[in-house]
């Protein structure tokens, strides 16, 4: 099933949110910068009502309406809010609770530029940014051998990922439609890798492929489940991957292959 691009974004709520919440960079660029006429917002969410709020933009901070719409959400610290772009300053929100419960959202694109100077600007109490990582992403590919043994095995690179915990014994992928599935996390002390159990399923639900590509990016807090975000693999979340590896010396990303989107 083809899916259209609408650009996003997202951020991991930290405490002090309700105060204001701050733009990514890359995405206020290209999307906002220069773009638009006017400084207001009009957030849509996917409750039942067809409330909308009008939410002030300054600079590159979302202020003034900010706090009665995540009164009205009840958003808390550790969730997540993705912001779609469906016309001149109207987004649509969908808030994405640790529990996973009821979400019905486009998966977010790889995260853009600037996630640490985001996550550190955004913070207003004594709670590090650093705690929080929403940087780190790998490639993975649906293979024979995964499938039969029911277990995806993350990069030894993914040891270093803050979000992820050898005590927290379960992890949240999603879909690109936004869907859930709990699956097992565990941690090999003889490999030094994390893995999952649960994969067969979910690559059955989604109707995934032998030799299907896509990338992955684990978001969370490093106390509560992760959340394994899977993304379509465009050539620009290729390059960025990619890019990483070059960084990291891990291995080939790059693919010659023509690949598919999850439905």
């Amino acid at each position: 099933m083809a899916h259209s691009y609408q650009p996003h974004f997202f951020q991991p709520l930290l405490p002090g949110f309700q105060t204001g919440l701050n733009i990514p960079i890359a995405f206020f660029s290209r999307h906002i910068n220069g773009n638009t006429t006017g400084n207001t917002w009009t957030l849509r969410s996917a409750d039942a009502t067809d409330n909308t709020w009008e939410v002030l933009q300054e600079e590159r901070r979302l202020t003034r309406g900010w706090k009665e719409f995540t009164e009205a959400h009840d958003l808390r610290v550790g969730d997540i809010v993705i912001f779609k772009l469906e016309g001149e300053m109207v987004f649509h929100v969908s808030p994405f609770g640790p529990s996973c419960c009821d979400i019905q959202y486009t998966a977010p694109q790889v995260q853009e530029e600037a996630v640490a100077e985001e996550q550190q600007s955004n913070t207003a109490s004594n709670v590090p940014a650093s705690a929080y990582s929403w940087d780190y992403s790998f490639r993975a590919e649906v293979t024979e051998t995964n499938v039969h043994e029911d277990k995806l095995a993350l990069p030894v690179e993914a040891t270093g990922c803050k979000a992820l915990n050898k005590q927290c014994k379960e992890a949240i992928l999603v879909n690109i439609d936004g869907k859930p599935w709990t699956v097992a996390l565990r941690f090999s002390e003889s490999g030094g890798f994390y893995y999952i159990k649960g994969w067969r399923k979910f690559c059955h639900d989604n109707k995934c492929r032998i030799g299907d590509l896509f990338a992955i990016n684990v978001v969370g807090d490093g106390m509560s489940s992760p959340l394994l975000c899977v993304y379509a693999p465009t050539k620009e979340i290729l390059e960025i991957l990619s890019t990483w590896k070059r960084k990291l010396n891990v291995g080939d990303i790059a693919s010659s292959r023509m690949h598919r989107r999850l439905v």
